[in-house]
């Protein structure tokens, strides 16, 4: 199997490349210039593991939630790189990429959570799955601090910068959250992994199937929004 992920929708960059059982990544945390980036980074990874772009089985794409730009940069360069290659694509959410990190050290559950901005989280719960590495616990949600809530009983691992944004969540009952988590990010390795999986299972799709996920419509909040959530502040 030999799959590229990549990943430019928050503050991360992020390219890897499962290669014939190896993985090769690169990550960043950028201010801006995602575009420029992740295609340098594409580029290293393929020249360290001596292979093209046609030589891949596929690609697997970062199709949000997160930053608005990003997310369409990531959907993009991934189409425009399938498109010239002839491969199939996957999406992976940035979500699962989050679930997954806290999955593989050891939660049967996790709560991903990521900052949306504008007095928001972009959340889901996720549980480990043998075949598929993880699965969704309900569909991807946007919302305030106060509207996230875990899935079922069981314990979840907390992961994703909303917690750092949005600490109110770490006294949910039943959430387990370490400080490094809630500094994580998207990550392209589990992008990877979660890719290989669902290329395997015949999930590739032609490039111009491949849509954002954006949960959200609103980019930012109207000047009126502003000066009404000043006021709400003591």
């Amino acid at each position: 199997m030999r799959l590229l992920a990549l990943d430019t929708a928050t503050e991360a960059c992020s390219v890897a490349l499962i290669c014939d059982g190896a993985v090769i990544a690169r990550f960043a945390e950028v201010g801006r210039g995602h575009a420029e980036q992740v295609l340098g980074m594409v580029d290293e990874v393929l020249t360290e593991a001596g292979v093209t772009l046609a030589q891949l089985d596929g690609l697997a794409a970062s199709v949000g939630p997160g930053a608005f730009t990003g997310v369409r940069i990531s959907v993009a360069v991934a189409q425009g790189l399938a498109f010239g290659a002839n491969l199939p694509v996957v999406a992976v959410s940035t979500l699962e990429a989050l679930a997954l990190q806290a999955l593989d050290a050891g939660a049967e559950c996790a709560l991903a959570c990521l900052d949306a901005r504008m007095g928001e989280l972009y959340w889901g719960c996720f549980a480990a799955d043998p075949q598929r590495l993880l699965v969704a616990c309900g569909a991807a949600r946007v919302g305030p601090a106060d509207g996230v809530a875990l899935a079922g009983g069981a314990p979840h691992r907390g992961i994703g910068r909303g917690f750092a944004a949005y600490p109110e969540l770490g006294n949910l009952p039943g959430l387990v959250l370490d400080a490094a988590d809630a500094r994580a990010l998207p990550d392209g390795r589990a992008m990877a992994r979660l890719g290989a999986v669902r290329l395997r299972a015949g999930e590739g799709r032609d490039a111009a199937e491949l849509t954002p996920q954006y949960l959200r419509d609103k980019v930012a909040l109207t000047e009126a929004e502003r000066a009404a959530a000043r006021a709400q502040v003591p």
